[in-house]
């Protein structure tokens, strides 16, 4: 693929993520960034999927209707969001083609948790850590980590056959 094509489904992608964090921003922690950098990470690799998060997160975190988040916590959104091209990635990697639809499914729950803790995690400790008090603000961010969890593990195996369409048509052979 010629790297202008690639820039092109990168800024596609990066611009997807703030569009569709724009639409679903009614919804407390139903995120579908991080199928979309998930997605990517699949598609193209892991240095586009990388970029796809870093640049939609950045994008949504400057940009947010809501107003930008405090740098430290904009840097752990960003770096978080980044992770997720890593997961694609490895899971493009991993055989799910001859996987069993149980198993398929199943992975990609694990995938959905692995993005989605890989996000939050490095997020909540840092908003915990400049908000203070520590561990009030970390465990009253818990339940809103665990309803994100809940969402991606339902969302990455329902959107998971228009990834596969894409990889197929990306990847004929």
């Amino acid at each position: 693929m010629t790297s202008l094509r690639l820039l092109t489904r990168v800024a596609l992608f990066s611009a997807l993520i703030y569009v569709l964090a724009l639409a679903t921003a009614f919804l407390p922690n139903v995120k579908l960034i991080f199928f979309l950098v998930f997605t990517a990470g699949f598609l193209w690799g892991a240095l586009a999927g990388m970029l796809v998060g870093s640049v939609g997160m950045a994008l949504w975190t400057i940009f947010n209707p809501y107003g930008p988040a405090g740098i430290p916590v904009m840097i752990a959104q960003i770096a978080g969001a980044s992770l997720g091209g890593l997961v694609g990635y490895f899971f493009a990697r991993s055989g799910w083609k001859k996987m069993p639809r149980v198993v398929l499914i199943g992975s990609l729950a694990v995938m959905a948790l692995g993005c989605t803790l890989l996000f939050y995690l490095p997020v909540t400790l840092v908003d915990a850590w400049i908000y203070q008090p520590f561990w009030p603000r970390f465990l009253t961010g818990l339940p809103w980590v665990g309803i994100s969890v809940i969402s991606n593990m339902i969302v990455f195996p329902l959107l998971f056959p228009a990834a596969r369409f894409l990889y197929l048509r990306e990847n004929p052979a």
